[in-house]
């Protein structure tokens, strides 16, 4: 009896020792076990990494398009500036066309007269008048009724103040009878222009005359000629006169 209760408590005695070499691992052992498991994982997980595709590359900005589109605005907006000043000068002009020709402005005031003083050789087939380049007067006909106006106003009204051009424009057809019947084929023109300075608060009264120059051995084309004559007043008063 004694001798069976030993066989048995020696069993007993190595069988838990095996038991604690099974169960409980050295702290070497349990590292490379964890070392082993977290290579298992990275080899895991590298083929879906490779797979993914890498994302693509922005487009590189294009200098020379946004160059252009700096230009044309700049373009653009020196177009619309000139539009501008073509529009700004548009008005001036067309006030100072309303003014010349209408008297907007009553600062100073002008009358201008016609007078045709040529020989029976010539008569008057067109007649044209400007001030400063605007026409205030025009006139064609190839009968009597223009030559036979020998003296006319082509303007009476207000004018600006200051320095003015008056234009003539005069074209006459040759007249004759007899061996002289040959001056209708000859047309004959002249030009003349003259600049005045019109004063403030005064009236200014220009003659145009016609008139042939030279004399009796003058060609015929070298007779008609333009005069001005000027005469400055004010409140009714003559205050200076000049010719050219």
């Amino acid at each position: 009896m004694l001798r069976r209760a030993l066989v048995c408590a020696v069993g007993i005695i190595t069988l838990c020792v095996a038991t604690s070499g099974v169960a409980q691992p050295t702290g070497d052992n349990k590292a490379k076990d964890d070392a082993a498991a977290k290579a298992d994982g990275d080899k895991a997980a590298a083929p879906a990494d490779a797979a993914a595709p890498a994302p693509a590359a922005a487009p590189a900005p294009n200098p020379t398009s946004g160059s252009y589109v700096v230009q044309l605005k700049q373009l653009e907006q020196r177009v619309n500036e000139l539009k501008e000043r073509i529009f700004r000068s548009k008005a001036r002009l067309n006030l100072l066309k309303e003014t010349v020709l209408h008297g907007v402005i009553a600062g100073s005031r002008s009358i201008i007269k016609h007078k045709n003083e040529m020989g029976s050789s010539f008569r008057l087939i067109k007649l044209v008048y400007a001030i400063d380049g605007a026409k205030i007067y025009t006139k064609s006909d190839d009968g009597e009724a223009l030559d036979g106006k020998r003296e006319f106003e082509v303007f009476n009204g207000s004018i600006v103040p200051g320095n003015h051009t008056i234009s003539v424009l005069m074209v006459f057809r040759g007249h004759g009878y007899g061996i002289f019947s040959y001056l209708k084929g000859y047309k004959f023109t002249v030009r003349s222009s003259h600049t005045f300075t019109a004063g403030e608060g005064r009236q200014t009264a220009i003659t145009v005359r016609a008139f042939e120059k030279g004399n009796i051995t003058t060609e015929l084309k070298d007779r008609p000629a333009i005069k001005f004559e000027v005469s400055l007043y004010s409140v009714g008063k003559s205050k200076k006169g000049e010719s050219k």
